[in-house]
C-alpha cells in the first residue's frame, strides 16, 4: 500500500493532513457549491492490488466495499476500520461465470435492505446468456436467478447495474455485438432495464409487461443519477463516438443506425460525444451536477459538468491521464473518497497505447476529495452531514 498527493476538488469529510507530495500536477476536480474547506485532505492510496479484473463496485450499509472479479467469478469485500484503514480484501462468495472475452461477472449492486436481507444483486454471464440474479451472503446457497434470456457474446455484454433513487433496480444491457437485438422490442439486448427487486419489470415502465425502459444502445456499462434524479448512461461507440446519453422513458437511442448525433426526431441524441481513442468510458457517478466517468481505452477519468437544467457547463476535462492505465469502475464511497478500479490485467492493455500493467495490478484506487457531498456520504465519525439550509 502506499498514499501520494493527489487533489480532487469535490465532495468529502476532511481527513487531516495529507501526506508529502511524490511528484506531478494532482487532478483537479470542479469545486460544488458550499466553498472550499477549511483543511482539504488531498491523498490517494491503494486499497487493494493483485485483483484479476475487478468490475463491479459498491458498499455495503456499514460501509464495508464489495468488489467482483470479472475473470474469477469471485466476489470480494474490502472492511474500512475505524481509522479509516483499509482491511485486506476477504472472498465472500464466488460465482460460476463464463469469462470469455468481456464476460464474466460484471455488476453487483447491494440490496436496499440488504442489513434484513443480506443480498446481493449480480449480473453476470454463462454458457447460455447474461442474467441477473440475486445472492444470500448469509447462506451457501447458489445465486437464484431473476432475469434470465440477455444475449451473450464475447463482446458487449452490457453489465452495468444499480438501484435508483426510485427504489428499483436498473439494468444494461449490450447488443452482444448483434446491432438487431439493440431496435427488436422483443430482445433484452442493447436496451436499459428496471425491474423491481423479484425480476418482475417495474409497473410504472413504458411498457408495464416488459422491463424496458429504453432501447438502442450498442453497450451500456455505466448508469449514474445526478441529484435531481435524471439517469445518464455512459456507452461504447463503434469507430466513430463514445456518448453519455441522458435516459428518457421509452426513449430510442439510435443504434445501430447512428453512431453519436442522428439528428432524427425519432432517436434521442447524446450530450457528450469522445473519439474511442480517448474515451470507451465504463463506469461513472455523480457528484451533485458534476459526473465523473472512468475510461478504459482513454486511460482517464472525465469530468463534466451540467447545470440543473441538465445542460452542459463548459468543456469537459479530463484527469489522471494514462497514470494508472485501464480505468473501469467508479463510486462515491460512504467514507467521502472516490474509489476507482484499474483494469489492466483483461488482455487489453497495450504498450502501443500507452498502457504498461502494473505489477500491483490490478487495483482499486481511492482519492481524497476536498469537503463532504452533504446528506450522501458519511464522515469519519460515521455520523451524516445534513444538508445546509
Amino acid at each position: 500500500m502506499y498514499k501520494r498527493q493527489v487533489m480532487f476538488t469535490l465532495a468529502s469529510c476532511s481527513f487531516g493532513e495529507p501526506p508529502e507530495p511524490e511528484g506531478g500536477e494532482p487532478p483537479n476536480l470542479p469545486t460544488p457549491s458550499g466553498g472550499p474547506p477549511e483543511e482539504p485532505a488531498t491523498f490517494m492510496d491503494v486499497v487493494a492490488e493483485g485483483l484479476e479484473v475487478p468490475w463491479g463496485l459498491a458498499f455495503l450499509p456499514d460501509g464495508t466495499a464489495v468488489v467482483g472479479e470479472r475473470e474469477s467469478g469471485r466476489i470480494l469485500s474490502i472492511a474500512i476500520g475505524e481509522d479509516g484503514t483499509p482491511a485486506a480484501p476477504e472472498e465472500i462468495g464466488t460465482v460460476e461465470v463464463d469469462a470469455n472475452g468481456e464476460g464474466g461477472l460484471l455488476g453487483l449492486a447491494v440490496s436496499p435492505d440488504f442489513e434484513q436481507d443480506s443480498t446481493l444483486f449480480l449480473y453476470y454471464t454463462t454458457e447460455e446468456d447474461n442474467r441477473i440474479a440475486t445472492l444470500d451472503l448469509s447462506s451457501d446457497a447458489a445465486p437464484e436467478p431473476i432475469l434470465t434470456g440477455i444475449p451473450t457474446a464475447s463482446n458487449h455484454n452490457g453489465g452495468a447495474l444499480a438501484f435508483g433513487p426510485d427504489g428499483y433496480l436498473w439494468a444494461a444491457t449490450g447488443d452482444a455485438g448483434n446491432g438487431d437485438h439493440a431496435q427488436n422490442e422483443d430482445s433484452l439486448g442493447g436496451k436499459i432495464l428496471r425491474l423491481d427487486t423479484s425480476g418482475e419489470p417495474a409497473p410504472d415502465n413504458p411498457d408495464p409487461a416488459s422491463p424496458v425502459y429504453s432501447m438502442g444502445h450498442r453497450n451500456v456499462e455505466g448508469l449514474a443519477w445526478n441529484g435531481s434524479g435524471d439517469l445518464y448512461a455512459t456507452e461504447f461507440g463503434d469507430d466513430l463516438a463514445d456518448e453519455i446519453n441522458r435516459i428518457e422513458a421509452g426513449g430510442n437511442y439510435g443504434w445501430p443506425l447512428y453512431e453519436g448525433p442522428g439528428g432524427e426526431p425519432d432517436y434521442i441524441d447524446p450530450v457528450v460525444t469522445w473519439e474511442p481513442f480517448e474515451s470507451s468510458c465504463a463506469d461513472a457517478v455523480f457528484v451533485e451536477q458534476t459526473l465523473i466517468t472512468a475510461c478504459l481505452r482513454g486511460q482517464r477519468l472525465w469530468i463534466v459538468e451540467f447545470d440543473e437544467n441538465g445542460e452542459l457547463v463548459g468543456e469537459p476535462q479530463a484527469t489522471l491521464v494514462n497514470e494508472f492505465g485501464r480505468l473501469r469502475s467508479i463510486a462515491m464511497g460512504p467514507d467521502g473518497m472516490l474509489w476507482v478500479t484499474t483494469s489492466n490485467r483483461d488482455d487489453r492493455c497495450e504498450e502501443a497505447s500507452g498502457c504498461v500493467i502494473d505489477e500491483a495490478d490490478d487495483r482499486v484506487l481511492r482519492f481524497s476529495t476536498s469537503y463532504a457531498v452533504e446528506g450522501r456520504v458519511l464522515c469519519p465519525t460515521g455520523t451524516s452531514r445534513s444538508p445546509s439550509v
